[in-house]
């Protein structure tokens, strides 16, 4: 198993605050890392200084084994994919369009772009949808819509993809939801190295192969699902109860609500 990314000791300063404080992050081939932890954690910040958009006060990026700022940027275009939490359009083009615009890394070196862009709108349930405006659709479908252009920019998927999602099912219903989250490990079973933002923290135990769990800028616990999962650390990041409970040998995680009367 390689390192398609590594995170080393990041921090991030605005006006003398830490917004990230000496963050360690590494993301497998093959495998699903999820960043989890409350509001204001600094999940969005790491996922930012991975994907490149935001540059660290101090501390390393590298894309497999080089630093991230010395690979030429369609490089790294081609290498790493992102759909950031805003990832809406605001002009009228068809969601074909929107998906065709993740292969612009590739134009000059790959020809294939019709069957990548259709691949994509499949994986993601659009393809009935491909010629409508994207200005139409719901919240839930423009969401879909830019993972199908993630998606179509980080074909073809191999060992050493990265694809980076931050709040990926934030606007869907269940069903689309479970989709997108099975989709992750469709992609990671075709060799890339998934990072998602993820609030749900049940989602995070049952989908994702590592955690890091941020608490107000550094890493507060990283590892096995098993072993950041301790419900007395997550109540005590979440600020609220949290239970984990061992259902049929597999983690089900989320807040202790009261029983309601008959």
């Amino acid at each position: 198993m390689s390192t398609a990314l590594t995170v080393s000791s990041a921090t991030v300063a605005i006006e003398g605050r830490k917004l990230i404080d000496a963050v360690d992050l590494r993301l497998d081939s093959g495998t699903v890392t999820a960043v989890i932890g409350p509001n204001g954690a600094g999940k969005s910040t790491l996922l930012a200084v991975a994907s490149g958009q935001l540059k660290p006060s101090s501390g390393t990026v590298h894309l497999g084994t080089r630093e991230s700022h010395r690979v030429p940027a369609a490089e790294a275009a081609r290498r790493r994919a992102v759909m950031p939490q805003d990832s809406g359009v605001a002009f009228a083009f068809t969601v074909r369009e929107v998906v065709e615009m993740g292969r612009t890394p590739w134009r000059k070196v790959r020809s294939d772009h019709a069957a990548a862009v259709d691949d994509a709108l499949e994986l993601t349930g659009l393809t009935a949808l491909a010629e409508r405006d994207i200005t139409t659709l719901s919240g839930g479908e423009r969401q879909r819509a830019a993972l199908a252009r993630v998606i179509a920019q980080a074909t073809p998927v191999a060992e050493g993809s990265v694809i980076l999602l931050d709040e990926p099912t934030s606007a869907m219903d269940v069903a689309h939801a479970e989709a997108t989250l099975g989709l992750m490990r469709t992609l990671a079973s075709r060799g890339a190295a998934v990072g998602v933002v993820l609030h749900d923290l049940d989602a995070a135990a049952s989908y994702a192969d590592s955690l890091v769990l941020l608490e107000r800028g550094r890493v507060r616990a990283s590892g096995a699902v098993s072993t950041v999962c301790d419900a007395g650390v997550l109540s005590e990041v979440y600020g609220t109860p949290v239970e984990v409970l061992d259902v049929a040998g597999r983690l089900r995680v989320g807040p202790v609500r009261p029983a309601r009367a008959a």
